[in-house]
């Protein structure tokens, strides 16, 4: 077999699968009164319409958190291939996390980790 036929029916396989997964969902489904169901959060009463907006704070934590998230891709890696590469690994890893800090060190400064 080729590796373009192999490649085909590896795609078919993975369709056959998602379309049996869709089918089974649909066919196990329960289908509620639309009229009683509504949105739930831990067994909550919603207080809020689920498309409410959010305060412009969050979105400057949400940066921060992506960018601490980041670190720890690169950060595994790194701990891996730091003997084979040897201390140049470790003077870039400092040079990474030294843009982060100054990155948190702006975000402070802005006020973006104050709550009140």
């Amino acid at each position: 077999m080729s590796g373009f036929t192999a490649a085909l029916s590896l795609l078919g396989v993975a369709l056959s699968a998602v379309g049996a997964v869709y089918a089974a969902a649909r066919w196990l489904r329960v289908t509620p009164d639309p009229l009683t169901a509504q949105p739930f959060g831990s067994g909550l009463e919603p207080t809020e319409h689920a498309v409410s907006r959010f305060h412009a704070r969050w979105y400057a934590v949400a940066m921060l958190f992506l960018a601490f998230d980041m670190e720890m891709v690169f950060m595994y890696p790194w701990t891996r291939v730091i003997s084979a590469v040897g201390p140049t690994a470790v003077i870039e890893m400092f040079a990474f996390l030294a843009v982060l800090l100054a990155g948190v060190a702006y975000a402070w400064r802005e006020g973006a980790l104050r709550w009140v």
